[in-house]
């Protein structure tokens, strides 16, 4: 079986690469799982200290795997997505998201949950889920703490697409920068977070995420049950599958 995600770590830096072509990064049981391990990995290693989430791809992530969604279901997959938020909220290492491309749906969850996103500006972002008959149930746990009511609302319902700079003024993301400038910008990022000391880093993460976390721990199983008895409705079902076809047709 082909690794889907690579974890490589050099000079205190883990870096954790998404890299599923043949779904876009979609979020499948696989990718998921890896994902976790290595956030795991880097988590229990004393000679990582800063951890980067990014993609190999032009995409960042496309949301869930629709293809396991109308065929397994999304039992295993709704409470993957809470764990994958949980694993970057929970982490004592800084995570940070360097996004490049298009990010849809339950990617968004990534992003949000991360300590630092930074962004390059021609990437874009859309709550989809809606139009597929679904909510952003799981990715609701770090993604509504990061918006203003109206930026929620207006974001979740129409499931339009909206640019890096948005992002970056409604609270998604941290920061937005020019496409050629993102290496250097996280860089920089990467710079300043390797100057704090482990402990420092480790308890200050605590306090910024300890109301995230135990939000997480509270409703997470609930909204799991949510996302996958959605996922397995009829509407969504015919949703899923009109999309898949277009696509296929496309």
């Amino acid at each position: 079986m082909t690794e889907l995600v690579q974890l490589v770590v050099a000079d205190g830096v883990a870096t954790i690469t998404l890299n599923s072509p043949h779904n876009k990064n979609a979020l499948s049981q696989q990718l998921t799982g890896e994902l976790l391990a290595h956030l795991e990995t880097a988590g229990t290693d004393d000679a990582v200290r800063v951890i980067v989430v990014r993609s190999a791809l032009e995409v960042f992530c496309s949301g869930a795997d629709l293809s396991e969604a109308t065929t397994v279901g999304m039992s295993v997959g709704a409470r993957r997505m809470v764990d994958v938020q949980r694993a970057i909220v929970a982490n004592p290492k800084p995570v940070v998201a360097r996004i490049a491309g298009p990010v849809r749906a339950g990617g968004i969850g990534i992003v949000a949950a991360a300590d630092v996103s930074v962004a390059g500006e021609s990437a874009s972002f859309a709550l989809t889920e809606v139009r597929l008959g679904l909510a952003a149930a799981t990715i609701s746990l770090t993604v509504l703490p990061r918006l203003t009511d109206r930026a929620a609302a207006y974001t979740f319902l129409t499931g339009n697409a909206f640019d890096a700079l948005e992002a970056a003024r409604l609270g998604l993301v941290t920061l937005t920068v020019p496409d050629a400038e993102l290496g250097t910008a996280v860089g920089t990022v990467l710079e300043s977070l390797l100057k704090g000391v482990p402990q420092g880093l480790r308890e200050t993460k605590k306090l910024l995420n300890r109301t995230l976390l135990a939000d997480i721990d509270a409703r997470g199983n609930d909204l799991a049950e949510l996302s996958a008895g959605l996922f397995g409705s009829p509407a969504a079902q015919e949703a899923m599958l009109s999309f898949l076809n277009r696509k296929q047709k496309g």
